[in-house]
């Protein structure tokens, strides 16, 4: 028999006899994935007194696995093998989640040619899971003819369940860091000082779940036309932020290129949904020409900005909605023009600044016009966050951008 499954161990007491395994804590892990799972493997092979170690992982998005570490079949990572799920050996416990032992070692049995190649004669793989969560797989090999126990499945699948939760954790806080990183990076780092306009903002990423994909932009022409845009990719973590990036850039192109902000929105919506077909996405654009006396808005399922003008209340500025970046075949944008007049402030912000538990948007749309008052932008966002964060744990991110129009000296 080529191929076979090897049972669980019933003795429940079995997992004592590995508890002298080195332990991986993932909390307290400052090795990077690759560097911890060639530690792992370098201690699975001396505890199994086997002669080659190997992890694949699951690459994000894909159907396939993709080789990751490896001892003395270093090849694999450096020709980056890949195995379909369901397909070969790796591939099959990766489908069926059991542990398998193959003494049997060619082209009917693996992909990979390096495995029969470099002279394998048995091989035993685990899944690498944590919780329903699959992550990847595990597996050794013997250049000799072997037997693999009960006891070899167990200590290897003690090992994988440990690196497992290693992984998953240092995978976890890497992409926390590199969304961060990338996030701030893509954020405008000097706003527009022109004459005219004032600006303020803030972003705040959620203290749970991670970077997201919310962002703002705001930018003035060689023309002069002064763009602001806001946006909310759906989701938290490295993914939304990838994709708020390359939606912040899309959009900035089609702004240069002189479309009006509903135009935009089209356009960036066919490139969304062609290139980005499982996310979703809010946004708000809008444009105001010199010398700034109006700004054109358009909305797709994002949030309404507030207005305060002088000597008025504020409000919220009835922008026509359409639905949201990614849901339909056609957006359906419109455009609005909304006065301007000197000493105006417009703050457009993401929903993660008005959305609490057990309170209705209505409300919290309520408390944000009653916070919003003219003034210096950059004030009105510290009001704005001291008012509505307060000492509240963000559950989601908050971008915040407020604009205000001023006189110039030649009176406009």
């Amino acid at each position: 028999m080529s191929e076979s499954s090897i049972a669980a161990p019933r003795d429940g007491n079995r997992d004592e006899a590995f508890q002298d395994l080195p332990g991986l804590d993932p909390a307290a892990t400052s090795l990077d994935v690759d560097d911890l799972l060639n530690d792992l493997l370098q201690r699975v092979t001396r505890l199994l007194g086997v002669d080659t170690a190997a992890v694949l992982l699951i690459e994000p998005g894909t159907d396939q696995l993709l080789a990751r570490a490896a001892l003395g079949v270093e090849e694999e990572v450096r020709q980056g093998v890949r195995v379909r799920i369901g397909s070969g050996f790796s591939g099959r416990i990766a489908a069926d989640r059991r542990p398998v032992v193959l003494n049997r070692i060619d082209a009917s049995t693996v992909q990979n040619p390096i495995l029969w190649e470099r002279g394998i004669r048995a091989m035993l793989g685990v899944p690498l899971q944590r919780g329903p969560h699959l992550l990847g797989v595990l597996h050794v090999g013997s250049f000799v003819e072997r037997v693999f126990t009960e006891d070899d499945a167990a200590l290897l699948g003690l090992a994988a369940d440990r690196a497992a939760g290693a992984v998953e954790a240092r995978t976890i806080e890497l992409e926390r860091s590199a969304g961060s990183v990338l996030q701030r990076s893509l954020l405008p780092s000097v706003l527009p000082d022109y004459p005219g306009l004032e600006f303020g903002t803030r972003y705040v990423p959620a203290q749970e779940g991670g970077v997201g994909g919310d962002w703002y932009d705001a930018f003035v022409l060689p023309s002069g036309d002064l763009w602001i845009m806001v946006g909310d990719v759906s989701g938290h973590g490295l993914g939304p932020a990838v994709i708020m990036g390359r939606l912040r850039s899309t959009a900035r192109a089609y702004a240069l290129e002189g479309h009006g902000p509903a135009e935009v929105l089209e356009l960036t919506d066919r490139k969304f949904q062609f290139f980005e077909r499982e996310g979703m996405a809010t946004a708000l654009c809008g444009l105001a020409h010199p010398p700034y006396q109006t700004i054109e808005i358009a909305s797709a399922g994002h949030p309404s900005p507030v207005i305060v003008r002088p000597g008025e209340q504020a409000e919220l500025v009835e922008v026509p909605v359409a639905v949201p970046l990614g849901v339909e075949k056609r957006l359906g944008a419109r455009t609005i023009e909304v006065d301007l007049p000197v000493g105006s402030v417009l703050v457009a912000y993401t929903d993660g600044l008005v959305e609490r538990r057990g309170e209705s948007l209505e409300d919290g749309l309520d408390r944000l016009v009653a916070a919003v008052s003219a003034g210096h932008p950059e004030a009105l966002c510290r009001d704005l966050m001291e008012k509505m964060i307060g000492r509240q744990i963000p559950r989601d991110d908050v971008a915040v951008l407020a604009l205000r129009r001023v006189a110039t000296a030649s009176g406009g």
